[in-house]
């Protein structure tokens, strides 16, 4: 366990952020697996720029890395106008 008061301070910070974090990236990641599961064209166009915004946000907070946002985008603007 840290001794000094600035490290024990630290350690609940990034333990608040960390838990912060997780629950957005978790809610990212069903919402990119929501919209995979979807067979409807018109549900699925509504639903792309929301998750695009919610892939930005989190590349844009540093919580996932912004070439994964893109390329999860990309796959998922190839499954929406992939429907039929």
């Amino acid at each position: 366990m840290a001794n000094h008061k600035s490290s024990i301070k630290r350690i609940r910070q990034i333990q608040k952020r960390k838990l912060h974090n997780k629950y957005y990236a978790k809610t990212a990641r069903n919402a990119v697996r929501k919209l995979r599961a979807t067979t409807e064209k018109a549900v699925a166009v509504e639903f792309l720029p929301k998750v695009s915004a919610m892939l930005d946000k989190l590349a844009k907070r540093n919580i996932i890395h912004k070439n994964k946002a893109s390329n999860l985008k990309s796959k998922l603007a190839k499954h929406v106008n992939k429907l039929g």
